[in-house]
């Protein structure tokens, strides 16, 4: 189907909120790219001054590793940047998950942010991986923001109970949301962050696009949540496409 102005616009704004997170992980990776640059450097010292091929061979392999970790610290964020695609494609949604802790655990280790994983095999679902790795980002990002003192990060991937759907959890220990929050926090421009040290709150806008695209995928989007224990964000995805959706 051709792509509506409605579609054009929501794409638009994921990708701004896409380069809004690559602001907001670049002060962590940037202080991971600092720690791997001085291990190159020391084991490259290290490695000209070796006496023997065994330390310098040592000194050899640790720079391929720094060097690898960085590489694939820079495509990882290059490709969440970049990724426009809107193709669906049948996708390992565990695979989703770590791509997205390898964008943000420096960001969350930074905050003291312990992070739980919890994965049931490798269900897959049809989806749009950017938009998909996107959203899990937006809540990721948003689960940090509640733990203002450091705290647990639970990421759970499972087959849904109806065998029919994929269950992405993203759960936090934090602030929580207030009752008579919960069924506002999904609406265009509600948000509950208040401004950061530099003056900067949120837009309202985060999960009402999280919401628009799920629903586009023929999926769900639920929040469960206790003031001062934490907060849940279920996602349900469906493991494929049927001719409804494909007409719809």
């Amino acid at each position: 189907m051709p792509m509506t102005e409605t579609d054009a616009l929501r794409q638009q704004l994921l990708q701004a909120q896409r380069l809004s997170s690559v602001g907001e992980l670049a002060s962590s990776v940037a202080h991971e790219f600092n720690n791997i640059l001085t291990t190159i450097i020391n084991y490259a010292k290290m490695g000209s001054r070796g006496q023997t091929s065994a330390a310098q061979v040592q000194a050899f392999e640790k720079i391929l590793r720094g060097g690898q970790r960085a590489a694939g610290i820079v495509n990882s964020m290059l490709g969440f940047a970049r990724n426009n695609s809107t193709d669906r494609e049948l996708t390992d949604l565990v695979a989703i998950v770590e791509e997205v802790l390898i964008l943000t655990e420096k960001d969350l280790g930074k905050h003291r942010i312990q992070i739980e994983k919890r994965f049931e095999g490798r269900p897959s679902a049809v989806v749009v991986p950017g938009q998909i790795e996107q959203i899990i980002v937006n809540l990721v990002i948003n689960a940090r923001q509640s733990m203002l003192h450091g705290g647990r990060l639970r990421l759970e991937v499972r087959e849904s109970n109806d065998g029919e759907t994929v269950e992405v959890k993203v759960a936090d220990t934090g602030a929580g949301i207030a009752p008579e929050n919960l069924r506002q926090i999904f609406e265009p421009f509600f948000t509950t962050k208040l401004p950061d040290e530099n003056g900067h709150g949120g837009t309202g806008l985060g999960l009402s696009v999280c919401r628009q695209i799920i629903e586009q995928h023929h999926g769900r989007i639920r929040v469960e949540s206790v003031v001062g224990k934490g907060s849940a964000f279920i996602v349900k995805l469906p493991k494929r496409l049927t001719e409804d959706h494909l007409t719809m």
